[in-house]
């Protein structure tokens, strides 16, 4: 809540409406069609204007959720906001409001796209030219509420809708469910917005419009790289991460991204929201204002740069990876098994050469034949020529669920066949043979992991293999680590 704005104590706690004018009832003008979307606040629908034919979404909004008068205050402004900001290009236009006993339905531009959150999830990352585009729009929006003197709050790839499906579709800002008018100098101290993408000055609870662009920052930094740069397995731990403010431009696809792009993203994850790029600086940046410093090159899909490090790992490892994949929950590989469902277009259980061609393809990858061949090889495991859904799962899991200590103690009592606190060479010999993988160079392989030069692997020279070499692919892909509890995340996703 700003300083600026407490409501006195003296008013009623709850009013009857949330318009201070009456309003026709709203199937008097439109035929309501299919449900588009669903919020914790409100239920958006298709809606036909009976005078034109015209479509547009309806946002109903029901007023038994309005639980008190900031409620009713808070729909009422972002009504105010839309229309304040309405004129803008990539701003989704409101049309009407209309108000009867037991809703609130906000009619407005349908933007037929989808979320950005949905392409960034299709594509797994935008070429840098096309997300300096893409960029240059959010922060476009974010310099229009400024000079209008309105804080988003709430700026997130799920709130950017795509006008229609076209590839260069019109991107369009949506949401304002939590956007508050402000003046310079207001403080605000309400924690709101979405986890991966608040401020840390949000955190600490003093904060001003400087916010929004800490927000567009992070969708710069998902746009290249198709995930967060502050992750953890809670809400909490992401908090702490934010608060910590480590920057990963070590791992892939950093390397191959200019040094640009890492400049600007920088200055919009300023720590000091003082010193902070405005909305106008990033607009101003060279990697935004000159196509010939933004590449057009697509990145290394995510699965890719997966597929090469395990291509890379020992026989051990890939093993253990196998063992960790199979025991885990359906919540926490859902998004592999879209993936491996994507690139298995004949939906036979298997990858075949051609399938992996075509859907590295598909997320942005062009390589040589044998590029793919050699990739294609390291993760078929038992050598049968494609790829079965246990040994996909193993090449592209998380590596944070690697470092897991439960995972890694039941990966390695997997191979402790006789449970003596060693790892032989005659059970990893075994353990070969149940995989389908020859048992070759094992005596090499067990050197190279076993420290202490005993012959065996013991349980933290185990642990100790299966973290090293982790940095590249230490955070989840979009999908999976977009996955947190609506409830837990404040009053962010009531809208």
């Amino acid at each position: 809540m700003s300083q600026a704005s407490n409501p006195p104590p003296n008013r009623p706690s709850k009013p009857s409406s949330v318009l201070p004018y009456k309003t026709p009832a709203l199937r008097d003008h439109y035929r309501i069609g299919k449900k588009l979307g669903q919020g914790q606040f409100g239920t958006t629908y298709l809606c036909v204007d009976k005078s034109d034919d015209k479509e547009y979404a309806c946002k109903s909004i029901p007023k038994r959720k309005l639980l008190c008068r900031e409620d009713y205050e808070d729909v009422w402004r972002e009504i105010q906001i839309m229309h304040h900001l309405s004129e803008h290009p990539n701003v989704v236009r409101i049309k009407g409001t209309y108000e009867d006993a037991l809703f609130v339905h906000l009619v407005m531009e349908l933007c037929a796209g989808g979320e950005l959150f949905d392409r960034i999830i299709q594509k797994g990352h935008y070429s840098e030219r096309k997300a300096a585009q893409l960029i240059k729009t959010i922060v476009g929006v974010v310099e229009a509420c400024h000079s209008l003197g309105v804080m988003h709050r709430d700026l997130k790839p799920e709130n950017f809708l795509f006008a229609s499906a076209g590839e260069d579709a019109a991107l369009k800002a949506t949401d304002f469910g939590l956007s508050m008018f402000y003046k310079p100098g207001d403080i605000f101290s309400d924690v709101v917005g979405s986890p991966y993408y608040v401020a840390p000055e949000v955190l600490h609870k003093l904060y001003g419009p400087e916010a929004d662009v800490w927000s567009a920052g992070v969708i710069l930094y998902i746009l290249l790289s198709g995930v967060p740069p502050f992750w953890a397995e809670t809400e909490a731990g992401i908090f702490r991460q934010i608060l910590k403010g480590h920057l990963d431009f070590e791992s892939e696809p950093w390397p191959g991204i200019s040094d640009s792009a890492k400049d600007l993203i920088r200055n919009m994850l300023n720590r000091d929201p003082r010193k902070r790029f405005t909305a106008h600086q990033v607009l101003c940046h060279p990697w935004i204002v000159d196509d010939k410093v933004a590449p057009d090159r697509p990145l290394d899909s995510a699965v890719l740069s997966r597929l090469k490090q395990f291509s890379a790992m020992n026989k051990l490892k890939k093993m253990a990876l196998r063992v960790i994949a199979e025991s885990l929950s359906e919540e926490e590989i859902g998004g592999l098994k879209e993936l491996f469902n994507m690139i298995d277009t004949d939906k036979s259980g298997t990858i075949t050469f051609d399938e992996l061609k075509d859907g590295l393809k598909r997320v942005g990858s062009e390589m040589m034949e044998s590029e793919i061949q050699a990739l294609m090889d390291a993760a078929d495991i038992d050598k049968s020529g494609t790829i079965d859904y246990g040994e996909f799962l193993a090449a592209t899991v998380h590596i944070n669920k690697l470092e897991r200590e439960e995972n890694l103690i039941s990966a390695f009592s997997y191979f402790d066949k006789d449970g003596s606190g060693y790892i032989t060479i005659d059970e990893l010999s075994q353990a070969c043979r149940e995989f389908g993988l020859d048992d070759v160079h094992l005596d090499e392989m067990i050197k190279e992991i076993d420290q202490d030069n005993d012959g065996q692997i013991d349980y933290s020279e185990f642990a100790a293999m299966m973290r090293k070499g982790n940095g590249g692919i230490g955070r989840r892909t979009m999908r999976n680590s977009f996955i947190f509890n609506p409830a837990d995340a404040r009053k962010t996703e009531e809208r």
